[in-house]
């Protein structure tokens, strides 16, 4: 595998921590952190060593999968591990975010396959455009904020615009359009805050369901599901999904538990099973880093905060929670102060955040089989898992369009030119 990565490339790719490469080659961590910051060359070994491993990582992926699909909008790669989980092999990824691209590539073998930054840089000319690879499914969680409630809040108040109004992010929607039109999918998954179904009295959404609809011609269909059957929070989300024709898709195959029935905050809290790790558990009996308890100075702000809104008759506050309870939805905005999710460590204590690694549960990236790797700091962290998409949601949704998807086969009377040239045909065609 020729060198052609960074040395911090060249670890992440090969799925280690700083920590884990210390050890593998027998040196001190300060060593490390000098290579990654270029005050001196790596040996040889440790380069050829590393290469080796990422590139074992990368052909570990299964030749067998039973579809192929892209992943944009990746973020840390929620929506891959939930359509992997149903057979499917990534062939590419796009995310922008260097933070994120740094966990995403701690967590999957991304040599295998490109991975795209700017999302416009992909779609900016034909050639760019022949360059994606084949797939069957595109999976995207195109930039919420514009539609979010929060998001549409701040911007009204900044006077700034929103929705599709919004040059940075709302138009991005027509990015994806395009590489649909072009590439032509078997079928895609869609994700999107909840509000993106009544932003701007509708017209938003259906100005998206038009293009997808009459543009493209799929045969399209949404839900807003909440996550809370699956995990101990309330979060809904718009999934979109859509089919090049109508093959049999049917919401009621989506296996959602009973939100009444979910599981409660004290299933991702640390217990005294979790081994100290000095950054989220310290000491024996798993006991929680005291660094993410409130300040006293905080919590009496946030109670004041709180008392302030609710005399004025607003809802506004924090969020406390305790081993039952079920928590508000996790934003991205959670490393500023806690205060939607907030545990309660007793009546004379102030409470605590929650850890990234309680938010990596909370998000379901945690499972019996599977620990997320978290090697960004905290404050990216939060934003991080703030973004995401609940996975086992995701994956429920993956797994009903599999049956279909798999038997889905080109109409008749559908021109079987060869696929460049059917490429090319719908460049032409494609949004300016």
């Amino acid at each position: 595998m020729k060198n052609e990565f960074s040395f911090q490339e060249l670890r992440e790719r090969a799925g280690l921590s700083r920590d884990e490469v210390a050890e593998l080659v027998g040196c001190d961590l300060r060593s490390v952190y000098r290579w990654e910051r270029g005050e001196v060359e790596p040996r040889k070994a440790v380069t050829l060593l590393l290469a080796e491993r990422a590139e074992s990582r990368a052909c570990a992926t299964t030749s067998n999968a039973k579809f192929r699909f892209v992943d944009l909008f990746s973020g840390i790669g929620g929506m891959r591990i939930a359509f992997e989980s149903a057979g499917g092999l990534c062939v590419a990824s796009c995310e922008w975010n260097k933070y994120a691209r740094q966990t995403y590539a701690a967590n999957f073998p991304i040599a295998a396959h490109p991975f795209y930054g700017d999302i416009c840089e992909v779609t900016k000319n034909d050639a760019s455009m022949l360059r994606i690879p084949d797939h069957d499914v595109l999976v995207a969680g195109f930039p919420c904020q514009p539609f979010s409630i929060a998001g549409v809040s701040k911007k009204n108040a900044l006077g700034n615009p929103h929705g599709f109004a919004c040059d940075a992010q709302g138009t991005l929607f027509f990015e994806l359009a395009k590489i649909i039109r072009i590439k032509k999918p078997k079928a895609f998954l869609l994700e999107n805050v909840k509000n993106l179904v009544n932003h701007a009295g509708g017209i938003t959404f259906k100005v998206i369901m038009d293009v997808l609809r009459r543009e493209l011609g799929y045969w399209v269909d949404y839900r807003v599901l909440d996550a809370k059957g699956f995990v101990p929070q309330h979060r809904e989300r718009t999934i979109i999904v859509g089919f090049q024709r109508e093959v049999g898709f049917s919401w009621d195959d989506v296996r959602i538990p009973s939100p009444e029935q979910g599981p409660k905050i004290g299933t991702i809290l640390h217990s005294k099973d979790d081994e100290a790790d000095g950054r989220f558990v310290v000491g024996p009996h798993g006991k929680v880093n005291p660094k993410y308890t409130l300040t006293p100075h905080l919590w009496s702000y946030l109670k004041n905060y709180a008392e302030k809104h609710r005399a004025a008759g607003n809802g506004f506050g924090f969020g406390l929670v305790d081993s039952k309870s079920v928590a508000r939805t996790l934003s991205a905005r959670y490393y500023k102060d806690g205060s939607e999710i907030l545990v309660s460590q007793g009546p004379t204590k102030p409470p605590r955040r929650l850890t990234p690694r309680e938010c990596a549960r909370l998000m379901g990236f945690d499972n019996q089989d599977r620990t997320f790797r978290i090697e960004v700091s905290d404050m990216q962290a939060y934003k991080q898992f703030g973004n995401s998409v609940v996975v086992p949601v995701i994956q429920a949704v993956a797994h009903a369009m599999l049956a279909p998807m798999l038997e889905l086969e080109q109409t008749a009377d559908e021109p079987r030119l060869p696929l460049l040239r059917r490429q090319r045909i719908a460049i032409g065609e494609a949004y300016g």
